[in-house]
């Protein structure tokens, strides 16, 4: 596979995996549903194996994916799933303990790519939450690996049903699908109830999250384009309509010109927007500030020194126009982290940077200062 094949978001590899459903071609999506120790990737992390021998997503630093292309072709000649567990811990002896760091056993699912997973392709692409839930094993009659259903979160029920689903088991999955679904987490269950034992694999698929980048000017580019490889699915507004938006930012999902004053209703801000104001226009941005506030949005972020949001307040308060603690705690301003950088790059790292970790709800340290896992442990209760 090729560097770029590999290091393509997630998002990328959910649209691949929509695009290789219309074509009906013969691709296995592999996917991790377990981890034992320690991991490059955690649950819940695609790869899509096509016949041609090309690999698209990671699952691992690069140390099994050339295996993965073998299994993958057993799977596709067999047209059935199939559970592969690889042990890397650094001291197993057998071939996959070479040392390669990641020193925990990984469980991969891989499977034809086929018509039961449209449900979870046509809700991520709609922007909603879904759950897709898959069999991994089970003695309950009806029910066998690659069976699988997906919950939506909206409708509170299981549709795009393959398999015999026993009710006891939909009552069991409906709570933790619900919770993995709004969290884009994902995590192996083994239930049991009338009739048998069941191990599943619930994939929370989260719609992506949104970043509104408001300006034209040409560093709005790197901070889109970092942005965008990052899993946001970032919407650049204008101002003006001088600018041809769409060409100048192609990694932009969307692009939108309004007004700074009333930019609330045609944009339809939520609590899972997040917004960075970089116009370098004061008027423009003293108006989208106020209307980013009176929103729901989690994360403002304003370009500019401190004195000229100082110089933006006394304007506000001028015109009677105070801010709540609430309003004052999203906003970021200077805008990013303070990396020491100050190119083009290094700044549009330091306000994604910063994006992440709010939307992730972290606090910017070094890893080397962090307590116990890299990546956060699921504790969800099937009962």
């Amino acid at each position: 596979m090729t560097q770029s094949n590999w290091s393509v978001p997630e998002t990328e590899v959910l649209r691949t995996i929509s695009a290789r459903l219309e074509a009906d071609r013969s691709t296995v999506l592999a996917t991790v549903v377990d981890v034992e120790g320690n991991a490059y990737r955690r649950p819940g992390a695609k790869m899509l194996l096509t016949p041609d021998g090309e690999g698209i997503g990671s699952i691992t630093a690069g140390c099994l994916e050339d295996d993965l292309l073998r299994v993958a072709r057993t799977v596709r000649a067999e047209g059935r799933p199939r559970l592969e567990t690889y042990d890397l811990m650094e001291d197993e002896e057998d071939v996959w303990g070479l040392g390669v760091g990641c020193n925990g056993v990984i469980e991969v699912l891989l499977e034809p790519l086929g018509a039961s997973y449209r449900p979870a392709i046509e809700a991520f692409a709609d922007g909603r939450d879904v759950a897709s839930v898959t069999v991994l094993d089970s003695d309950a009659a009806g029910l066998e690996c690659g069976d699988r259903a997906h919950f939506h979160p909206e409708t509170d029920g299981f549709e795009g049903v393959s398999g015999t689903y026993p009710a006891w088991l939909f009552e069991k999955l409906t709570r933790p699908a619900e919770e993995l679904a709004r969290r884009g987490r994902a995590d192996t269950l083994e239930l049991e109830g009338t009739g048998g034992r069941v191990r599943v694999f619930v994939d929370g698929i989260a719609a992506p999250t949104e970043l509104y980048v408001f300006g034209s000017g040409h560093d709005v580019g790197p901070v889109t384009e970092l942005a965008s490889l990052n899993d946001f699915r970032v919407t650049v507004v204008g101002f003006r309509g001088a600018v041809d938006l769409e060409e100048r930012f192609p990694s932009a999902a969307r692009t939108v010109t309004t007004s700074p004053g009333s930019l609330r209703e045609p944009l339809g801000l939520d609590d899972r927007s997040h917004a960075v104001v970089m116009t370098h226009n004061f008027v423009d941005d003293r108006l989208a500030v106020d209307e980013l506030l009176r929103s729901p949005v989690p994360y403002v972020g304003v370009m500019g020194p401190r004195d000229r949001f100082e110089e933006m307040l006394a304007e506000f308060d001028a015109e009677g126009r105070t801010f709540t603690e609430n309003e004052l705690a999203r906003l970021y301003t200077p805008v990013g982290l303070d990396l020491g950088g100050g190119s083009p790059y290094q700044i549009a790292h330091s306000i994604v940077g910063e994006v992440l970790a709010v939307s992730n709800g972290r606090e910017p340290r070094h890893l080397k200062t962090r307590e116990g896992s890299i990546h956060d442990r699921l504790d969800i209760d099937a009962e």
